[in-house]
């Protein structure tokens, strides 16, 4: 049952709900208990870390993608954190030392360049090397990593097998919000093209994307891949979902400031499409409304506008069985992944509230943002 609002809740308020988060969890360890893998949390896709001593009782660690997401991970979270991103900074490459247990590197020359600091560091540090499969599952250009002129990854043609002295693991990353068929027709092709090196490493991370706590998610077939590749490779398998985490476990509850009209109703919300959702604008995507319905479904339809002054800070029509007034609540759905993550102060508009409802239907704010906020990502 979708969380469908509160008076008591000032907004705009991110709220997640623990029971739907727990959820996810019990499904993802399911995942790791019967294919023998790890499962570790991508901060690029959620980052909560007032959430993580929940989720580190089931997951190991995290995948981290810069600095600052590698120590928010190895202090908050305290388990693996796992690196990878497409370069890495001279000045900030011995600190990311101090925090990361696995090391992915996007090129050779990357690897060379830094091989001595890692090989040198007082840390053992797993070094891996990412590749790409230059096979496309992504409908979506923009999130494709394999798609043409890819700068993630290095493909069959540029693999350079004589540079792999101290490389331990393998990773690739191909999918976003797809199912485990993606994976099968993925796994062939990756071992096709990187096979040969196989029997020289100890792990291999099958990267983000794996919708696995998706209602229709296929985790039979995921188990299946994942135990008859250990069984023919004998590699540690991971698998870094961000989104799979968080999946419908969160909210982004609002309150209309004003009806307007021009040529149709439109409502006025304390939210934005261009500063708190900003996938709406990117991908884009309509995001689903508790209780509302397409344009035309139910008697009164409003377009929803955000409260920037973006001329396109619209985050969609929807259609209502009551009148919208100044002070209605909106409710909208699986807001927990990709939105804290990517959410901004454009226009010096505030960031919503973080609330968690917990299992005892308790709701707790456990963080409110203020002018500071704005302030101090300024000069």
């Amino acid at each position: 049952m979708p969380y469908t609002g509160t008076k008591e809740i000032q907004t705009p308020c991110y709220i997640i709900e623990e029971e739907a988060l727990l959820r996810n969890l019990k499904i993802l360890d399911s995942v790791q208990k019967q294919a023998g893998c790890k499962i570790i949390m991508a901060l690029k896709g959620f980052a909560m870390f007032g959430v993580f001593p929940i989720i580190r009782q089931y997951l190991c660690g995290i995948a981290a993608s810069s600095l600052d997401e590698a120590r928010l991970g190895y202090e908050e979270f305290g388990g693996e954190v796992h690196l990878c991103a497409p370069a890495y900074a001279e000045t900030e490459f011995d600190e990311l030392l101090g925090y990361a247990d696995h090391m992915v590197f996007n090129s050779f020359s990357q690897w060379r360049r830094f091989k001595a600091r890692v090989t040198g560091s007082s840390r053992k540090v797993l070094c891996g090397i990412r590749v790409n499969p230059e096979h496309s599952e992504v409908k979506v250009p923009i999130y494709d990593p394999c798609g043409p002129f890819s700068r993630l990854g290095i493909t069959r043609e540029n693999f350079e097998e004589n540079e792999l002295d101290g490389i331990t693991g393998l990773h690739f990353h191909n999918l976003c919000e797809l199912n485990s068929d993606s994976l099968a027709r993925t796994l062939k092709v990756v071992e096709d093209n990187f096979g040969f090196v196989f029997h020289r490493l100890k792990w291999i991370n099958f990267g983000g994307g794996h919708h696995i706590t998706r209602k229709d998610y296929d985790t039979d077939l995921l188990c299946s891949l994942v135990k008859d590749f250990k069984k023919r490779w004998r590699l540690e398998v991971y698998l870094e979902p961000g989104e799979a985490v968080a999946l419908n476990a969160g909210v982004l509850e609002a309150s209309v400031l004003d009806i307007i009209h021009n040529k149709m109703d439109i409502a006025i919300l304390d939210t934005s499409a261009a500063a708190h959702m900003p996938d709406v604008l990117e991908m884009p995507y309509r995001p689903v409304v508790t209780g509302a319905g397409l344009p035309g479904e139910y008697q009164y339809t409003y377009r929803l506008g955000g409260m920037t002054c973006l001329a396109g800070d619209i985050i969609g029509d929807y259609s209502f069985t009551e009148p919208l007034t100044v002070g209605s609540r909106l409710v909208f759905e699986d807001m927990a992944h990709y939105t804290m993550v990517k959410e901004n102060t454009f226009n010096g508009i505030r960031l919503p509230s973080i609330a968690i409802k917990e299992s005892s239907g308790n709701i707790r704010i456990i963080r409110r943002f203020g002018y500071e906020d704005y302030k101090n990502r300024l000069s």
